[in-house]
């Protein structure tokens, strides 16, 4: 018989007395991290290699806070590094689908920006204004005089010339006319009728001679008007360039150093001049509705009915050409920018060009284009959650190619598929010098590192964050600051070392591991959040322990519904466990559920029946579809354990049922095997099993107890039963000795232990189980091989030979029974 473990064992206790400060506000409350160290390393190492394709994906358990963690390593990281340039896209006026990228250093963008503006603000003034100057006007007009001049001086030559043959040139309505001259006066046309032939013949002759003359000198005016346009548009580019030079030459002095700028510039001063009848326009149009009063625009309105104002071209749409669309400013930026995308779709990642409706169509510029995550953070670190990624359509496979191509191109996923042709920018590629952190869960990464053969290219460094911190003095020290940051960080209360006790009590619970602390600090964080309000809600100005341990129960309360809902059915006896007297193949098991992140346990009533067979043992659970597949392992290890110790000399020669009773939904594990190996050697040596004690923990074939997971819910779900009823003082539970390290029971159970009414025995081998579930002894074999009258193993091997005597007696040759008389 083994001996139960003592209260001490059940539970450890950190003494407040031990931790070296009053409160948390005694501590230097720095500490952000805590025994990560070889994903820490693993960061440090993708951050400072400069080599393509080592880029991280951080993996590791939810609440572990892996992204603050990464991201506050990254911008310490980033401090030091330099400022990437800012990006501009502006126009490109020989293809203005085509806008190009213009990178300057880090400031220089805004500044562009806001010169290039003002220069437009200057140019929506002088240029219209240069056109409206009397210097203009009297220049252009001379321009028409001259040409005016001209047309008439020819005209009066003609018709002097005329008036001396006796022929005179009339304007009409109609146009010139010709008609001959009496004395210097008109004569009537029935007079010209009535002239003699030869002499109207003469006359109409001249005439001819002369409308051929006047047909020339109206075919040279079309000419002379040409040429006047184009000393007026001549004038119009000169005055444009003294106007456009003049403000734009002090832009070129302050950009001479960045050619791309100058040659904007350019473009620019070649564009405005280009377009000048625009201003010419304007000005012929009079004031735009900015630079009325508002007499005068609540006049036009009333004129034009409300009707949409003037016709002045160089409104805001026209301007829009000539300015710096500035995507990526890091004026205010120190050191290289760390970007948290937490909407990766494909246009937050790789940016996109807007549109906007317009008299019924959807129309677009440069000034349309919007930048993406990868824009923000080029030249430093771009962190995305690798889940939220991969369920944004075609965002996974748009970074990919970013990050295959190093550089940016700006187009919709339409575009990227090839499924739009739609006529639209396309803006300059920029290039891409970014490192990216993926942050994500374990099998996430695994399953995109088997699918997926870009990630070995593209992900070439491992960051994996653990769930667990190996415990030692110098990480409990860590660990308390780490909980002072924490509670600094998020302005509560002051712990003190009764609290920072607690937490650390609770952290080795949550891990289920007296050596290892919780990594999970999200959780951390929330329980001193809520310790804080407990406190707050006492009137403390410190939490204690118990303002800790209320949280505790109040989480355990608010989770624990299901947990009380089983517990009250087994109460009311709809679901059957005993916790005394004895039965023959029925034995408690215990199992562990989660549902929601609430964890607990409770027992099961299995059962074994056994007769006469092929040595096949049917698990119920799996025939019904029920079991797991490690449930169903753990019960065809029975079968090797049963015929490594009884049947070397004959054929194991039973059938046994084995079921989890009142069963309604799958059950997966192994943990219940010792459990179901008990209650089938209790059946076959037909010894009762105490009812009074349950089990759990896995067996292996040679009959060792192997350690299981959620040992502190089992043991604790048991013990409410048999609370509930009354403990007995016989009452315990059975656990594998290995997970004796694992205990972190509930302090009401310790108090039951320490009391002798409850029982906590630790078991290494299925004979000692046995042993203690019968009150005999397993017994081992002698030199004989044979094992001693009165033993569990002497009773089993006497039942399974009288199995086999009883099959040899039954079988043929052909396999068919000689008798049916006979009951196995």
């Amino acid at each position: 018989m083994i001996d139960a473990l003592p209260a001490d064992a059940l539970r450890t206790r950190f003494d407040p007395s031990d931790l070296g400060f009053e409160t948390t506000d005694d501590l230097p409350a720095d500490t952000e991290v805590v025994g990560q160290n070889r994903a820490v390393e693993a960061l440090d190492f993708g951050m400072s290699i400069d080599a393509e394709g080592y880029n991280v994906f951080a993996l590791g358990p939810p609440g572990t806070g892996r992204r603050p963690l990464v991201q506050h390593l990254l911008e310490e990281q980033a401090a030091g590094e330099a400022t990437p340039p800012d990006l501009c896209y502006i126009n490109h006026f020989d293809d203005e689908r085509e806008p190009r990228a213009l990178r300057l250093p880090a400031g220089r963008g805004r500044e562009l920006k806001e010169d290039v503006d003002a220069l437009i603000e200057e140019l929506q003034t002088a240029l219209p204004g240069t056109f409206e100057s009397e210097e203009y006007r009297s220049r252009r007009e001379m321009i028409q005089e001259e040409v005016q001049e001209g047309q008439e001086a020819a005209l009066d030559d003609l018709q002097a010339r005329a008036r001396e043959d006796g022929i005179a040139l009339i304007r009409t309505p109609q146009g010139f006319v010709f008609t001959p001259l009496d004395d210097g006066e008109v004569v009537p046309p029935e007079e010209v009728e009535s002239m003699p032939e030869e002499e109207r013949e003469q006359v109409q002759q001249t005439i001819e001679a002369y409308q051929e003359a006047l047909q020339d000198i109206l075919q040279k005016m079309p000419e002379h008007q040409r040429e006047a346009r184009q000393r007026i548009e001549e004038l119009n580019k000169e005055m444009a360039t003294l106007v456009v030079d003049d403000l734009i030459e002090d832009l070129r002095d302050a950009y001479a150093d960045f050619d791309d700028v100058v040659a904007f510039l350019d473009s620019v001063r070649d564009d405005l001049i280009e377009n000048v009848d625009v201003f010419v326009q304007a000005a012929q149009q009079g004031p735009s509705p900015e630079q009325q009063g508002p007499q005068q625009m609540m006049q036009q309105q009333g004129q034009q009915g409300g009707a949409q104002q003037g016709a002045r071209a160089p409104d805001g749409a026209f301007w829009r050409r000539y300015r710096v669309n500035l995507l990526v400013d890091h004026a205010e930026t120190d050191g290289a920018p760390v970007v948290y995308e937490d909407n990766p779709n494909y246009q937050t990642l790789v940016g996109q060009v807007e549109q906007i409706a317009q008299m019924g169509a959807l129309v677009t510029d440069f000034n349309l284009i919007r930048p993406g995550a990868l824009h923000e953070a080029n030249g430093g670190y771009l962190i995305v959650e690798a889940r939220q990624l991969l369920t944004q359509p075609y965002a996974w496979e748009g970074l990919k190619r970013a990050l295959r191509n190093g550089e940016i191109q700006i187009e919709s996923p339409g575009q990227a598929l090839g499924l739009i042709r739609t006529l639209t920018l396309e803006p300059e590629a920029v290039p891409l010098d970014v490192k990216l952190v993926v942050v994500g869960e374990r099998m996430l990464y695994y399953l995109l590192d088997t699918l997926d053969p870009d990630m070995d290219r593209l992900f070439k460094v491992m960051a994996d964050f653990d769930d667990q911190i190996d415990r030692d003095a110098a990480r409990e020290d860590a660990y308390a600051d780490l909980i002072a940051t924490t509670v600094d960080d998020n302005d509560l209360r002051p712990f003190d070392r009764s609290g920072v006790a607690r937490v650390f009590e609770h952290s080795l619970r949550v891990v289920g591991d007296t050596e290892k602390l919780s990594a999970r600090v999200e959780d951390i964080r929330d329980l001193l959040t809520e310790a804080d309000h407990w406190a707050q809600d006492g009137g403390a100005d410190t939490v204690t322990g118990d303002h800790v341990q209320r949280a505790i129960d109040a989480q355990t309360r608010r989770a624990g519904r299901l947990r009380d809902r089983v517990q009250e059915t087994i109460e009311r006896e709809n679901i059957y466990i005993d916790t005394t007297g004895a039965t023959v193949g029925q034995i408690n098991g215990l199992s562990y559920l989660e549902a929601g992140g609430f964890s607990f346990g409770r027992p099961h009533r299995i059962t074994t029946r056994v007769r006469l067979g092929e040595g096949e043992i049917v698990d119920i659970e799996r025939e019904a579809a029920l079991g797991g597949p490690l449930h169903s392992k753990g019960v065809l290890i029975l079968s090797g354990f049963l015929e490594g110790r009884f049947a070397q000399r004959y054929p194991l020669s039973l059938s046994a049922r084995l079921v989890f009773e009142q069963s309604y939904g799958g059950i997966d594990g192994d943990s219940a095997s010792s459990a179901e190996l008990y209650a089938l050697l209790s059946a076959l040596a037909e010894v009762p099993l105490k009812q009074n004690l349950a089990v759990t923990g896995s067996v292996n074939q040679r009959g060792v107890v192997q350690p299981v997971g959620g040992v502190n819910e089992k043991v604790e779900g048991f013990f409410d039963v048999c609370e509930a009823r009354g403990l007995a003082g016989d009452q315990g539970v059975l656990i594998p000795a290995a997970n004796t390290d694992n205990l972190m029971l509930r302090p009401d159970v310790v108090a039951a232990v320490k009391a002798g009414r409850f029982h906590v025995y630790p078991v290494e081998t299925v004979d000692q189980g046995i042993a203690l579930l019968t009150g005999m002894e397993a017994g081992t074999r002698d030199e004989q091989g044979a094992f001693p009258d009165g033993t569990i193993n002497a009773r089993v091997e006497a039942r399974l030979r009288t199995f086999a005597d009883r099959r040899r007696r039954f079988a043929r040759t052909d396999g068919t029974p000689q008798s049916s008389t006979e009951d196995a």
